[in-house]
């Protein structure tokens, strides 16, 4: 485990995604992936689809890697939570902030007094998750850093009521917990990361277990 790294990550606001030469009225709303502070940000491809050299489904998926993460992070934590306790919701699920701010979710728990039946519709979620886990990034970083995206769809989480939001990352092979009252922590995703009520994963063990090179 390695020492807090809240200063490592610059806090940061996108002031424009697109460069003027795109109008952001010329882009279909299915590209955008989240709308933070009132801007859209766009999903990863989302130029190669207003280029005609993809479609819109060529990438709407997540990558292999990052599909088999997410599954096994939701049956590993669905078996052993309680689930008269918790919702567990995935696919992308949608968080409603408020009126300038919508975000996509990878794996979200939620309190069930919370989340309470009713609000389970066809509308996004508009009550905060106990805990947010996150694969990898999933907007076309432009007037981002990584780093700066990363931290400013935490703060806007834990700002909401989220306690902990959490973040598998692929190409650093690193865990990423933030957490309300804790500021940030750095792990080798070969360490256990409790998700909550004593429920841990090792996404580097399971690799290494299932064989993969990215172990």
């Amino acid at each position: 485990m390695s020492k807090s790294i809240g200063h490592m990550i610059a806090s940061s606001n996108p002031q424009r995604v697109l460069p003027k030469t795109i109008s952001a009225k010329n882009i279909p709303d299915v590209l955008i992936h989240e709308i933070i502070d009132g801007i859209p940000l766009y999903r990863k491809g989302y130029r190669d689809v207003l280029a005609k050299t993809k479609t819109v489904e060529d990438i709407m998926g997540s990558s292999s890697l990052q599909a088999f993460l997410i599954t096994y992070l939701t049956i590993w934590i669905g078996k052993q939570i309680d689930e008269h306790k918790y919702h567990i919701l995935t696919n992308e699920a949608g968080l409603h902030l408020d009126r300038k701010n919508n975000l996509a979710g990878d794996l979200l728990i939620f309190d069930s007094i919370k989340l309470t039946i009713d609000k389970i519709n066809k509308n996004y979620a508009s009550v905060p998750p106990l805990i947010s886990i996150e694969v990898d990034i999933d907007i076309a970083l432009e007037d981002l850093t990584d780093h700066s995206y990363i931290n400013l769809k935490t703060r806007k989480l834990l700002d909401f009521g989220a306690e902990k939001v959490i973040w598998f990352l692929t190409e650093s092979k690193k865990v990423m917990v933030a957490t309300h009252d804790g500021g940030w922590q750095s792990f080798d995703w070969n360490c256990d990361v409790e998700i909550l009520d004593g429920i841990t994963c090792n996404v580097g063990q399971y690799l290494k277990d299932k064989g993969s090179d990215f172990a």
